[in-house]
């Protein structure tokens, strides 16, 4: 057997997806998804070739890892090779030499699924745990109630509006028409719904963008966020519904999300939209 890792080119990165999609099951812990890859795409494609790896055996792509920053890692596995010991090993070699080009010198990151080998060894050489997450999901066998508040589905027209309500909602977002439709363009958006939510007045108040993995597969919320100047009105609560109705229309088996532990807001707005909290989860991190 040989194995082999490495970035992929733009014209690859179908395959990447293709693999994530498949790996996508709501028994699995949580894990990188087609839709972290798609939210990424609003850089381009070539930026997101860039920040691809790899790691393939006898042509079969074993593992997937999206370099989500300069020092930060994220990587999922075949579920049929999380304890899988030469691609484990394979893989910390990778990560912890500057040289391979996975990881940068300095302080990095690298989240990976919980009970992976690679976590295991990772402590053996010293990385240590990071600041804990609390992964959301909700079932989607049943309808989902009404969000209670108008609730668009956004085209190429309205990008603009959705563009200015995820900035008013996140800190030093960067988020512009121009990166919207290069989103817009990447192959995991066939499969994916930008929403806006209104209130009374006709403002646009909260926005959210939901990733598909296909049929009986879990979809994921990436990003979510409220108008800085609409909070404490519900209008999280309504949206995050809105996400989860457009994700079972699309066919998802569930609707899953990823919040700092620290934002007990951000919990508390999933939780009263029906998710549950799941196991939390951290990153493990090498010193500088």
């Amino acid at each position: 057997m040989t194995m082999t890792s490495g970035k992929r080119g733009a014209d690859g990165l179908s395959e990447a997806v293709g693999a994530l999609r498949e790996w996508q099951n709501d028994g699995a812990p949580m894990q990188l998804h087609p839709g972290d890859l798609g939210w990424f795409w609003r850089s381009g494609a070539e930026a997101t070739a860039a920040a691809v790896r790899t790691w393939s055996r006898d042509g079969r792509i074993l593992a997937v890892g999206l370099l989500d920053g300069p020092g930060l890692l994220r990587l999922t596995m075949a579920p049929d090779t999380q304890r899988d010991e030469e691609l484990a090993r394979q893989l910390v070699e990778d990560v912890t030499q500057p040289e391979r080009g996975v990881l940068p010198e300095g302080r990095v990151n690298i989240e990976s699924p919980t009970g992976a080998l690679v976590q295991d060894l990772l402590f053996e050489d010293g990385w240590k745990a990071d600041e804990p997450w609390t992964p959301l999901r909700r079932d989607l066998a049943e309808p989902v109630r009404d969000p209670g508040v108008r609730i668009e589905v956004v085209g190429p027209e309205r990008a603009h509006t959705f563009t200015a309500v995820h900035r008013a909602a996140f800190e030093q977002s960067s988020f512009t028409d121009v990166r919207w439709h290069a989103m817009a363009t990447g192959l995991p958006y066939a499969d994916a719904r930008c929403l806006l939510a209104y209130d009374d007045q006709g403002n646009a108040v909260a926005a959210v963008t939901v990733w598909s993995a296909g049929p009986d597969r879990p979809g994921l919320l990436e990003p979510m966020g409220v108008h800085r100047e609409h909070r404490r009105h519900g209008y999280g609560r309504a949206i995050t519904l809105a996400a989860a109705a457009a994700l079972r229309k699309l066919g998802s088996s569930s609707a899953i999300v990823c919040t700092p532990s620290s934002n007990a807001a951000a919990v508390a707005t999933y939780t009263s939209a029906g998710f549950e909290r799941r196991p939390e989860v951290r990153d493990q991190y090498r010193d500088a």
